[in-house]
């Protein structure tokens, strides 16, 4: 029995991926969208003469393109009769950014990134996001209920000095996240965060990064599976009332009750400027 009807951009791979297979597992119909015809056509062929068939519709979108935000929506009205969650997922990455950046001699250079690479990792990781939520947003208002779940990244990934037009792009989804919140207070959906909290094993993972992580040079990778957990709670109706927040999946506590995971996970989304000395 179909639940809710949920959107989920880069819904074909990595974090993406893990979250189309259990909601529709646990009930949800899924729009599953990227701009990579291989990966939609591979999660495609996982679902002939499952019962799953019926719950997950892939769909290969640029999403960059007006047009195809629109035709994504339609399409879920088309096969489940409408949508109740939207899932903003995907993202061009570092290893988009600088394929070379854990081998180089130095680290790279923001002015050296081309206009092409700094256009697409903009319009994907937030224009794509900001077009579909436009979209969605008023028909989740006149239905009472609604969610909208951004994949931003945390701060100290934002602000180093080799994140590039990466770490704009996902501190301006952290933003208007809490400004899209503020103005879905009190109309029925939602709009808040679910984010790793830490690097994810996904494909876009550089395999320096996964050797790090495998002989403890740093912290271990995150398994997509992790984001599950609270990104299954924030979408149910337990969290009616939980808007404008982040929850990092790695400070996710699976052992404890559900609110109480997500209290002690979650903090305000958005960002705050270091106060000025002396002010």
């Amino acid at each position: 029995m179909i639940t809710h009807v949920a959107i989920i951009i880069g819904g074909s791979r990595g974090l993406g991926r893990a979250m189309t297979l259990d909601l529709a597992h646990e009930g949800y119909a899924v729009i599953a969208v990227s701009h990579i015809a291989a990966d939609i056509a591979q999660l495609a062929s996982e679902f002939v003469d499952t019962p799953l068939a019926e719950r997950v519709v892939p769909i290969l979108a640029d999403l960059r393109q007006p047009a195809e935000c629109d035709r994504v929506t339609a399409a879920a009205r088309e096969h489940f009769g409408g949508v109740h969650i939207l899932i903003n997922n995907a993202g061009l990455t570092f290893t988009y950014i600088w394929p070379d950046l854990y081998r180089r001699p130095s680290p790279p250079q923001f002015w050296k990134a081309t206009d092409e690479i700094v256009q697409n990792v903009i319009d994907t990781n937030y224009v794509a996001a900001d077009q579909m939520a436009r979209r969605v947003a008023p028909h989740m208002v006149r239905q009472g209920w609604g969610r909208i779940v951004n994949v931003t990244t945390k701060l100290d990934t934002m602000n180093r000095s080799t994140s590039g037009i990466y770490g704009a792009s996902k501190a301006a989804l952290e933003m208007a996240t809490e400004i899209w919140a503020k103005g879905t207070t009190g109309t029925g959906p939602t709009i808040n965060i679910v984010n790793p909290g830490a690097g994810a094993d996904t494909p876009g993972m550089a395999e320096e990064i996964r050797d790090a992580s495998r002989k403890g040079r740093i912290a271990p990778l995150l398994e997509p599976v992790q984001m599950l957990p609270p990104l299954l709670w924030l979408i149910s109706p337990d969290a009616n009332n939980v808007n404008g927040y982040r929850f990092d999946a790695n400070l996710w506590d699976s052992e404890l009750p559900p609110a109480e995971a997500a209290r002690r996970a979650r903090r305000p989304a958005g960002l705050r400027l270091h106060a000025a000395l002396n002010s």
